[in-house]
């Protein structure tokens, strides 16, 4: 592991393929993953309600999101984290060696999101269309942060037509390249 203490940022929108990305960078570079989503889910777990309930609830409630993003500010600061999550690369846009995007059409995602949580297509596309206009509303109201401008990632990548490995082949040999220019 290098002595400097890394931080790399994995956004975009559910669906996409971020977590498994993440995940598997982690643990390739020995380095340690953090997911804001799963914040996000264990509150509305706690709270009782589904995840499309507490992004309504955030809406007037912004502490939710302002305490998520508070503790991935402290996991970038930590370093040595590969992090996950819809607004992370913003939130920690200036601690992060290497921001990537991940993205798949609307219908792709919602797809897959329908498999991974066995659900109907229906459902799932209504959840993600409802759960992607509150995080954007939110994002803009609470930070200024207009999350459809990507043009300073460092790699934006559509998942559609690459199979898993195709993707994670692109994505470690981006990170790597970038960490050792900054090494």
């Amino acid at each position: 592991m290098p002595k400097k203490k890394i931080v790399i940022v994995i956004s975009g929108p559910a669906g996409s393929g971020k977590t498994t990305y993440a995940k598997r960078l982690a643990e390739k570079l020995g380095l340690r993953y953090f997911s804001a989503g799963s914040i996000f889910r264990k509150i509305a777990q706690e709270k009782g309600l589904s995840l499309v309930e507490l992004s309504k609830l955030a809406e007037k409630d912004y502490s939710i999101d302002i305490e998520i993003d508070r503790r991935t500010l402290e996991e970038a600061k930590r370093g040595n984290v590969v992090i996950d999550g819809h607004l992370t690369a913003w939130i920690v846009k200036e601690l992060a060696d290497v921001a990537i995007y991940i993205t798949a059409p609307l219908m792709v995602r919602v797809k897959r999101i329908a498999e991974r949580d066995n659900k109907p297509l229906r459902e799932a596309y209504y959840e993600t269309i409802r759960r992607e206009f509150s995080q954007r509303k939110r994002f803009i109201e609470i930070y200024g942060i207009d999350v459809t401008d990507i043009s300073w990632f460092d790699l934006v990548i559509n998942t559609e037509k690459y199979t898993i490995d195709e993707v994670y082949e692109i994505i470690e040999k981006t990170v790597l390249k970038a960490l050792a220019k900054k090494a």
